[in-house]
C-alpha cells in the first residue's frame, strides 16, 4: 500500500514540476518572444517587405550564399514554418536544396533567436538547464549552436543540390532514351 502511495506520489510530482516549468516560462521567455516577433515584424516593415525580398533573390545567385545567408534570412525573418516560402526565390531545380538548408536551420537558431521557432525553444532550454547546472555560459551554447548549424546547413544544401541536379539528369536521360526509343 505503501509503494502504491509514493507511485502516486511521484506521479503527480512530475505533473507539479511540469507546471512549474510552464509558469516559468509564462513569466519568462513567453513576453520576450512576443516582442521579439514584434520587432523582426516591425523591421520587415520598416525596412519594406519589397526589399527584404530583394536582398533574398540577390543571395540565391551563389551555392555559398544560397544555403547559408538565404536560409538564415528566412528563418530570421518569416520564422517556422512560413521560412520555407523563402524558397520562391530559388530556381526550381534548387529548391529541394534550399528546403533541406532551410528545415536544418530551425533548432539551430534558437539559442539566440528564440522567435525564430519556439516550439523548437523548449529543447533548447532543456539543453540550456543542463549546461547552466554545470555552471557554464549558455551564451557560449547559443553560438555554437549557431555557427555548426550554418556549417551544416551548406553542407546539407550541397550534398542534397548535387543529388537533386543528378537526379534530374538521369530522369532528362531516361526522358531522350524514350523518346528515341518512340521514333525507331
Amino acid at each position: 500500500m505503501h509503494a502504491l502511495a509514493k507511485g502516486a506520489e511521484v506521479f503527480i510530482g512530475l505533473f507539479q514540476q511540469g507546471g512549474q516549468q510552464f509558469v516559468g516560462m509564462i513569466t519568462g521567455i513567453i513576453p520576450t518572444l512576443v516582442v521579439l516577433i514584434t520587432a523582426v515584424n516591425a523591421i520587415i516593415k520598416l525596412i519594406g517587405e519589397e526589399r527584404v525580398q530583394r536582398v533574398a533573390q540577390a543571395s540565391t545567385r551563389y551555392f555559398i550564399t544560397r544555403y547559408t545567408i538565404l536560409p538564415i534570412l528566412a528563418v530570421f525573418f518569416l520564422t517556422n514554418p512560413m521560412c520555407y516560402t523563402f524558397g520562391k526565390f530559388v530556381d526550381e531545380k534548387y529548391k529541394p536544396a534550399f528546403y533541406d538548408a532551410a528545415v536544418s536551420f530551425v533548432h539551430p537558431i534558437t539559442g539566440l533567436f528564440p522567435h525564430a521557432n519556439a516550439a523548437e525553444l523548449f529543447v533548447y532550454m532543456g539543453i540550456a538547464a543542463g549546461i547552466q547546472k554545470l555552471k557554464l555560459n549558455t551564451g557560449d551554447l547559443a553560438i555554437r549552436y549557431f555557427l555548426v548549424g550554418v556549417i551544416v546547413i551548406l553542407i546539407r544544401g550541397i550534398v542534397t543540390e548535387k543529388i537533386t541536379l543528378m537526379m534530374i539528369s538521369r530522369k532528362d536521360t531516361s526522358n531522350k532514351l524514350k523518346k528515341e526509343k518512340i521514333a525507331l
